[in-house]
């Protein structure tokens, strides 16, 4: 019979390629139900006589507010990670292999989004007051 340190790997590959193939099926499952719903909201303003201008407005697919914040939030997290590793780097605070190199990074992965935070609300703030003396 199969041991189990000979089964382990196979049971790692079944399981890393099962991930990619449920994920696959999940889209193409949500994006048949999207299609359904849109049909029949379709259906439904048809029989229901609606005008074209308001059908075109409940159909359109309303296009994704693009978060012009993001670059700004990812730069910070960046920069928070890479001078959480300078910091381990120059003080030589925990080896590589170690929990506590994890967590240092971890911990400029949190600056980096608080500064980002911060700046964002600074922006957004000065945006809105800008809109009011307009």
């Amino acid at each position: 019979m199969f041991e189990i340190e000979e089964l382990t790997p196979i049971f790692a590959v079944v399981l890393s390629l099962s991930i990619p193939i449920v994920s696959i099926v999940m889209v193409f499952i949500t994006s048949i139900k999207k299609k359904n719903r849109d049909t029949e909201l379709r259906l439904a303003l048809i029989q229901q006589g609606t005008d074209a201008d308001t059908a075109k407005l409940l159909i359109e697919e309303q296009a994704e507010k693009h978060d012009k914040y993001s670059s700004l939030r990812w730069a910070c997290i960046l920069i928070g990670i890479g001078l959480g590793a300078l910091v381990d780097a120059l003080l030589g605070l925990a080896p590589k292999h170690n929990i506590y190199f994890w967590l240092i990074i971890a911990a400029g992965m949190g600056i980096g989004l608080l500064v980002s935070f911060i700046v964002e609300y600074k922006l957004m703030k000065k945006e809105q007051q800008e809109q009011r003396e307009a």
